[in-house]
């Protein structure tokens, strides 16, 4: 591989390709059109691509109408993308960012067949939200040009996209990307290949704890929900957002986690959720999920039990469902910091853009200190034993002060 010619920046008007036509792909044509680009949109389903470029259009209009573009900027966006209905004969471009669907085979034959066709500086992108990188761009030639690019939904208004490199995948092409992340207007994160790359994976103890609360007849959801909301600042209350997610959904990340990570203690699924997915009380979607969505949705929430939620905020950290949280997101971080899979810096500016958490854990850790959080999680421990709340080496070391 050329990897003088792979270290270059990435000119503002190389073209570029999406594949997949769905929400993300459209959205992500979008951002790189607004961008300037010139874009081929591309589905194997016959009309996809162009049932998309349509969408788009009165997407934008509307924005014309709101006063937020101008008519020919809207235009000039339209303009820049090419629908097309499949990758063959797919002219030479600067960037491919698959968007299919969460298959490891589908992906690696298709990023496969892609890199064929393209010079070995073309940059090779999976907008996976799960799957290894490292196991995708084994199937692929050059796989030093293959990475991560894993934007949050919907991709024109989420400014945070992780940049996620596999075992293979050379530091040119990583910096290239994240230059042009940014030239679109983004704030890229770079992690490696992890588990649930950063989000998804410092994540889980917001779901995790407050079911587990749930669970131990601590609290009802939405005590739960009341207190970290307004007790934290959190937008949404960990109930609240899984039934808005889907339960099924966030299940899914979760057991993928958990699966990947070896059946780590610290990502083992509840019954709690198990149970709800089991009997298709999904959320919002279903109807019913931890809460109730036929009614309006002033009358869709039971009250929360005030009283209640200011005696756990007194007592200790087993029976408190903010200072669990909080507890098990610094450690959480602390340990992908740890372990060397991102930085302390980039999880925290992760954690705010991609989930609005009110602080970043990282330095929520600092401001509570590590020395308290590991007492917190010592007694936890003590509590369940089993090696979900075990503590990260980081806490106590002195490598984050």
């Amino acid at each position: 591989m050329d990897h003088d010619a792979t270290s270059r920046p990435v000119p503002a008007a190389v073209p570029v390709a999406v594949v997949g036509a769905g929400t993300m792909g459209a959205g992500i044509a979008q951002v790189a059109a607004t961008a300037g680009h010139h874009v081929v949109l591309v589905d194997a389903v016959p009309g996809a691509a162009g049932a998309a470029l349509e969408r788009l259009r009165a997407v934008l209009r509307r924005q014309v109408d709101k006063g937020r573009m101008t008519d020919a900027e809207a235009t000039a966006v339209v303009a820049r993308i090419e629908p097309a209905g499949s990758v063959d004969g797919l002219p030479e471009v600067g960037l491919v960012v698959e968007a299919v669907p969460e298959d490891l085979t589908l992906k690696q034959g298709l990023l496969a067949g892609v890199a064929a066709g393209q010079p070995p500086t073309t940059l090779l992108a999976t907008n996976t939200s799960s799957l290894d990188i490292t196991a995708i761009a084994a199937a692929v030639p050059a796989p030093e040009r293959v990475l991560g690019l894993h934007f949050f939904n919907p991709p024109p208004l989420m400014r945070l996209v992780e940049v996620v490199h596999g075992a293979a995948t050379a530091e040119a092409p990583l910096a290239r990307a994240t230059a042009l992340m940014r030239a679109w207007g983004k704030t890229p994160v770079r992690c490696t290949s992890t588990p649930g790359f950063i989000v998804n994976r410092v994540a889980r103890p917001f779901y995790g704890e407050a079911q587990r609360v749930v669970q131990e007849g601590i609290a009802d959801p939405a005590t739960v929900d009341w207190i970290l909301r307004e007790k934290c600042g959190f937008r949404m209350g960990p109930f609240e957002l899984t039934d808005l997610i889907g339960q099924d959904v966030n299940y899914a990340v979760g057991a993928s986690v958990w699966e990947q990570t070896g059946h780590d203690p610290r990502y083992a699924p509840t019954e709690f959720q198990r149970a709800l997915v089991a009997s298709g009380r999904l959320g919002r979607k279903s109807g019913e999920g931890v809460f109730s969505y036929a009614a309006e949705p002033a009358a869709a929430r039971p009250d929360p039990d005030l009283v209640l939620a200011e005696r756990l905020g007194s007592g200790p950290v087993e029976a408190d469902p903010l200072a669990r949280t909080v507890a098990m997101l610094v450690n959480e971080a602390v340990d992908l910091v740890h372990r060397g899979e991102a930085s302390a810096a980039d999880v925290d500016t992760a954690m705010r853009l991609g989930v609005n958490y009110p602080r970043g854990p990282v330095e929520w850790g600092r401001q509570i200190g590590f020395d308290v959080v590991a007492e917190q999680l010592a007694a936890l421990d003590r509590a369940h034993p089993g090696g979900r709340y075990r503590p990260s080496p980081a806490l106590t070391d002195g490598s984050l002060t």
